[in-house]
Formats: structure tokens, C-alpha cells, sequence
């Protein structure tokens, strides 16, 4: 037989699989995006309190985040196709169940479920590529996996905006499982199985403590502007997450085979990585989901405006991350990526000035700036976060980056919302009369409902308040929010240059004999 056709047949099947993934890569931002665009839809179709609408975004990072490592352990112990079959077929079902959802308890719950299984299909799917392709075609594949995921964040919310403006919010969701579907069903079957011999399992006391722990954390910073900061609920939430935090430490600095390895942090640039995407976070996710929310909500527009909009803030990740990459040749990562956040700082600031109910577009060159500055961060920190330690811990050091870039996310998102709401009940508190303990709980439920752009039901809380109290009211505590982020922004500028402006490559520095481990440990 000629062995042509199977070299095509074979080559055709790789490219099938590298589509799929790069499909998954595609809807996982959009589940980000889609749901955070569609927040002030479902809230005026299923209700729902305050700190139930801002879980629509919340469950779905918090799950992912916190299982993104597991699943990375799971499909090495029991198959990597395998696990993406699951993961990708969850996101199918849970997608379509989301479509249907009766309440919003039901939808936040539903959204959970999907980020665990888009947890599960990332690490699985990362996986398959790093199984099904080698040396250039590896680059090029992995490449493509982090364009995959620019289009993702930057025509996500246009593509919301369009389905949620024509044809309901349940729509997006409908659409998504349709368009994972199409991806299961071409690539799956050409799918190769594999696992790792050598595979130690799931660190099962490791990821209970810290998804514990995430959970816990969260959900006090969520329910605190609703609760009260010094009510029993939150106290207890938040002393209970400190214990979980300190039981996942023993546990990990304990177990044989860890699932994050503490000990990586020893090395002083190590911790210097994890701060970009805690700067990413601040400077440009936490806009992603909350600006869409200020558009629609507060200003009135449509979510399909809302969406063009905000590919101005998006764009910029499909080229800046790959343009920045040629500049390494003249400059270090660090360097190049604490410019990225002074840059995106200065974005910062321009937004901070604009009036948001003059013309729209004068929110244009400020998001985009703030898009260029964050691309710069964003498309060296992946190679960042392995170059800063020794080759052969480099995959732990991935895993422990990847967790924190996307636990931390979930986490920022819900501290920026409770800046937001706390900015937005002192500004409200000025504009109503002297009142008793029902006047401030109205003031509250007022501020919560604006963080949710939903205006029309803040003015149901506090009739006291005219609506266009209520817009400016928004604007000084959105203003503030941005300064916020500003300050953030520049610290994590400060820090990268004090902690990474000196590392190139992978293994500079790194000597193989401990005194050289050493060295660089004091460094």
C-alpha cells in the first residue's frame, strides 16, 4: 500500500485536533466575556439578588481556577482524550442546561459545573497537542492555542452582544454548545489515548484545601457588601478560609508528590512571575467583565454596541503578544513587561477622564492603550514562568502559574466587584437624608444593584434618589474603581522591574550543583 495517503490521513488528523482544541481555547474567554455581557439580561428575565447575578461570572472562574491543576493530574493518570471527552461533552450539556435555566441559583449553579469542565478540556486538550506534535510544529501549535484564546476575548463580547440583542441571552449559551458539538464531533474521534506511567494520582487533600479555600474567600468578599463586612457570616467565611489556606500548606510541604510545589518559591523571580497576572488581572480582565456591565447597565446601550466597543480594549491581544515576543532580542521580558504596565496604567488613567455619557467614542484610544499595555505582559509571561527556575522544574512551575493566573482572576473579579459596590454606597450615602438602619440597608441594595449596571432596580431600592443621582453616583464610584486599578497597575510595574528585569532566557543563571541553585535562590 502506498504510504502517501496515510501520511495525509495522518496529517489531516492533527490538524482536526489542533482545530478542536483551538475551538475549546476559543469558547472557554467567551464563557468569560459571553456570561459577564449577558449579566444585566438575565437579571431583568430571572431577577435574582445582587450577589446572585455577580456569581453568573464568579462560579464559572472560581471552578475553573481551582481545578485547573487536578485536571491536569487526572488526565495523566487516567487518559488524556479521555478526559476531554469529558470535559468537552460537559461543556456541551452544561451549556445547553444553562440555556434552560429557571432561576439564577439554578444558572450560577450550572456555571460552576462548566468551569469545572472547561477545566478539564483545557488541561486534557493542552495535553493532546503536546502528545500529537514535536519540536516547531509544537511552537506553532501552541501558538495558535493562545491566538485561539485572543479571539476569544477580543470578538467574545461582539458575538454575546449580537445573540443576546437579537435572539436572549439564552441564545449565547445555546450557541456555544452548538459550536463545541461541531468540535467534538470532528476531532474527538481522531484522538489519540495516552497517560503518564508514572502518574501519582490526584493530590486529593491538596485540592480539597485549596479549592476550600478559594471558595471560602470568595464568596465572603461576594456576600460582604450584602452581609455587612462585620457580620458573623463573613467573619466566620473569612477566618474559615484562613484555616483552610493553612491546612493546604501543610498538607503540600508534607505530601510526597505535591500538587503545587511550595519549595519553587524559594526562588525570589519565581514570586516575581506571579505577579503578572495578577497585574493582567487588575489592569485589564477585571475591565473585560465590567465595563460591559457599565455600557449596557448604566449607559443604556444595546449589547451589541457595547460588544464593537469593546474589541477596542480586546483587539490588541491577537497582535501585541506576538509582536512583543520579536522584541526580546533587544530587551528582557521583565523590562518589556513592566513598560506593558505603566502603559496600561496610563490607559488607565486616560479612561479615568472620560465622561462615559458624551460620546463613546472617546473611550476608544484610552481602551486601547490599555490593551497594548496588557498584550505586552501577557504574551511573555507563559515563557516567563518557566525560564525563572531550573529545567526540570519547569512543568511544575507552569502548573503553578497557569493556577494562579486563572485563581487569581476569579478572585480579583470578586474583590474589584466589592471596591465597586463599597465605592458606590459611600457615593449614594451622600445623596440621601439622615436615616435609620432600613434606609442603609436600601442604600446598600442600591449600590449592589448599580455594581450589577441594573439602574432601573436601584431606583426601585431608593426611590429617594433620582436617576441621574443614581448614573453619577456610578461614575465617581467607577472613577475610583479605576483609580484603584491604577494603583495596582503601577505596583505590579515596580515589582516586575525589581524582580525580573534581569531575566532573559530559560536557565539563565542556573547553575546544576547546589551552590549554584543557591546563588540564584539569593539573588
Amino acid at each position: 500500500m502506498n504510504p502517501a495517503p496515510s501520511h495525509v490521513a495522518s496529517r489531516r488528523d492533527k490538524l482536526l485536533i489542533l482545530l478542536t482544541v483551538c475551538l475549546a481555547a476559543v469558547l472557554l474567554p467567551l464563557a468569560l466575556s459571553g456570561g459577564a455581557v449577558a449579566t444585566p439580561a438575565i437579571g431583568r428575565d430571572l431577577g435574582g439578588s445582587p450577589a446572585s447575578l455577580t456569581w453568573v461570572t464568579n462560579a464559572y472562574m472560581l471552578s475553573f481556577g481551582s481545578l485547573l491543576m487536578a485536571a491536569g493530574a487526572l488526565a495523566d493518570q487516567f487518559g488524556r482524550k479521555r478526559l476531554f471527552v469529558i470535559g468537552l461533552g460537559g461543556f456541551i450539556v452544561s451549556s445547553f442546561a444553562i440555556s434552560l435555566a429557571p432561576s439564577v441559583f439554578w444558572l450560577d449553579i450550572l456555571r460552576a459545573i462548566q468551569g469545572i469542565v472547561s477545566a478539564a478540556s483545557l488541561a486534557a486538550g493542552s495535553a493532546a497537542l503536546a502528545q500529537e506534535f514535536d519540536g516547531h510544529a509544537r511552537t506553532r501549535a501552541f501558538s495558535m492555542l493562545g491566538t485561539s484564546f485572543g479571539i476569544g476575548l477580543a470578538f467574545g463580547p461582539l458575538m454575546a452582544g449580537t445573540l443576546i440583542e437579537y435572539f436572549g441571552w439564552r441564545s449565547l449559551f445555546i450557541t456555544t454548545g452548538a459550536i463545541a458539538a461541531v468540535a467534538f464531533m470532528f476531532g474527538v474521534p481522531r484522538m489519540r489515548e495516552s497517560r503518564d506511567p508514572n502518574a501519582a494520582g490526584l493530590d486529593y487533600p491538596g485540592t480539597v484545601t485549596f479549592s476550600a479555600t478559594l471558595v471560602l474567600f470568595t464568596t465572603a468578599i461576594i456576600q460582604a457588601p450584602e452581609s455587612g463586612w462585620g457580620s458573623p457570616l463573613i467573619v466566620g467565611l473569612l477566618a474559615a478560609s484562613v484555616v483552610t489556606l493553612v491546612a493546604f500548606i501543610m498538607v503540600e510541604t508534607r505530601a510526597r508528590r505535591p500538587m503545587l510545589d511550595l519549595s519553587l518559591f524559594k526562588y525570589v523571580r519565581f514570586i516575581g512571575v506571579q505577579i503578572l497576572p495578577l497585574g493582567t488581572c487588575y489592569s485589564y480582565i477585571l475591565l473585560v467583565v465590567m465595563l460591559p456591565l457599565r455600557l449596557i447597565g448604566a449607559e443604556g446601550m444595546s449589547e451589541m454596541d457595547s460588544g464593537l466597543l469593546m474589541i477596542a480594549l480586546s483587539a490588541p491581544m491577537l497582535v501585541v503578544p506576538i509582536a512583543v515576543a520579536s522584541l526580546t532580542r533587544w530587551a528582557s521580558p521583565g523590562v518589556l513587561s513592566g513598560l506593558g504596565f505603566l502603559i496600561a496604567a496610563a490607559g488607565l488613567y486616560w479612561l479615568s477622564l472620560v465622561d462615559f455619557s458624551a460620546s463613546k467614542t472617546a473611550l476608544l484610544m484610552p481602551m486601547l492603550i490599555i490593551g497594548i499595555g496588557t498584550g505586552m505582559p501577557w504574551g511573555l509571561m507563559d515563557g516567563l514562568s518557566v525560564s525563572v527556575v531550573p529545567n526540570d522544574r519547569a512543568g511544575m512551575a507552569s502548573g503553578i502559574f497557569g493556577t494562579t493566573r486563572v485563581a487569581g482572576e476569579g478572585t480579583g473579579l470578586a474583590i474589584g466587584t466589592a471596591i465597586l459596590a463599597a465605592l458606590a454606597n459611600t457615593s449614594l450615602a451622600h445623596r440621601v437624608p439622615e436615616g435609620g438602619p432600613e434606609l442603609s440597608a436600601r442604600v446598600a441594595e442600591a449600590a449592589q444593584r448599580l455594581t450589577n449596571g441594573d439602574i432601573a432596580a436601584a431606583a426601585a431600592a431608593l426611590p429617594e434618589v433620582s436617576r441621574h443621582a443614581l448614573s453619577l453616583s456610578y461614575a465617581d464610584a467607577f472613577v475610583g474603581l479605576l483609580h484603584v486599578l491604577i494603583v495596582i497597575t503601577l505596583l505590579s510595574a515596580f515589582a516586575t522591574f525589581a524582580f525580573l528585569s534581569r531575566t532573559r532566557t530559560q536557565g539563565d543563571g542556573f547553575e546544576r550543583d547546589e551552590k549554584g541553585v543557591e546563588a540564584v535562590t539569593r539573588a
